[in-house]
């Protein structure tokens, strides 16, 4: 008998938990630093992984495994980001439906061999927390000692939530 009436609540249940209920994003308590604590995806949505994306070429006239090739973090940060934004578009998604991001970052020689901490948050905040895209992905952010480019100082991969 126990186990009808938990299939018949499943049953009348299941529509309504596949019905679409929302992504619940929870902000740090006192912060408001421009990421999610935690994300929390509903059963019965579509994740989607986007593998690493790297800087293109931002000057061609400087040597190609070189930093001054691929600009700064700062912009090669935008111009990841900006990869990733076209990549979801072109899948019907959007930058307000990454849920997670991880972010691979060089030591910067013109920083002390330190990661430049904030020009990756200044690339970043043009995509996430702003008027127009508020919704801010549970993020992780790490100095790493090489990417595959000695000219890359960023790499960036994201997941992303099907509306």
């Amino acid at each position: 008998m126990k186990s009808r009436i938990c299939l018949l609540a499943l049953l009348v249940l299941a529509p309504a938990l596949a019905s679409g209920a929302d992504v619940v994003r929870h902000k740090i308590p006192n912060s408001n630093f421009p990421i999610a604590a935690a994300v929390e995806v509903p059963a019965g949505r579509t994740t989607v992984y986007l593998s690493g994306a790297v800087p293109p070429v931002a000057n061609a006239d400087e040597p190609a495994n070189s930093i001054a090739a691929y600009g700064d973090t700062e912009a090669q940060t935008v111009a990841v980001l900006g990869r990733i934004k076209a990549q979801l578009e072109g899948m019907g998604l959007s930058m307000g439906d990454v849920v997670k991001m991880q972010a691979f970052l060089v030591g910067d020689p013109a920083n002390e061999g330190r990661m430049d901490f904030a020009g990756f948050m200044k690339g970043y905040v043009q995509f996430f927390g702003t008027e127009e895209q508020p919704n801010l992905p549970a993020r992780s952010t790490m100095q790493v000692a090489a990417l595959a480019n000695p000219g890359f100082l960023v790499e960036i991969e994201v997941t992303a939530v099907r509306p």
